[in-house]
């Protein structure tokens, strides 16, 4: 995956995604979110140390699912951050354009990131 990125708070990534040997697509879109995101992945990263670090110290199981449980909610909400974004720039993008294979791939992250 080729990026470059821009200094303001909205990145420009270029995708060459592979999907099939004969096939390749390429697009180009703005990411708004990234720093959103980046931020919220390091909080979640913190916390997951948090969590190992109540594990070696034998903490009450109780606690450490509690925390675990907060840490998968921070997640999933980056997540929906991530999808928000890909559908208002990618996606749009994809269908003004025609690329129907945008539109399958995401269909199958959602199905993923579901699960």
């Amino acid at each position: 995956m080729n990026q470059s990125h821009t200094q303001a708070n909205t990145d420009t990534h270029t995708h060459a995604n592979t999907h099939t040997q004969a096939n390749i697509h390429t697009h180009t879109h703005t990411h708004t979110e990234t720093k959103k995101v980046l931020d919220r992945l390091s909080r979640a990263i913190g916390h997951m140390e948090a969590v190992k670090k109540m594990v070696e110290e034998g903490r009450d199981c109780s606690e450490i699912l509690v925390q675990i449980a907060a840490v998968r909610s921070a997640v999933n909400n980056i997540g929906k951050i991530i999808l928000k974004d890909h559908i208002d720039h990618c996606v749009v993008d994809a269908v003004e354009t025609g690329d129907r294979k945008v539109l399958e791939d995401l269909s199958e992250a959602i199905d993923r990131f579901v699960k």
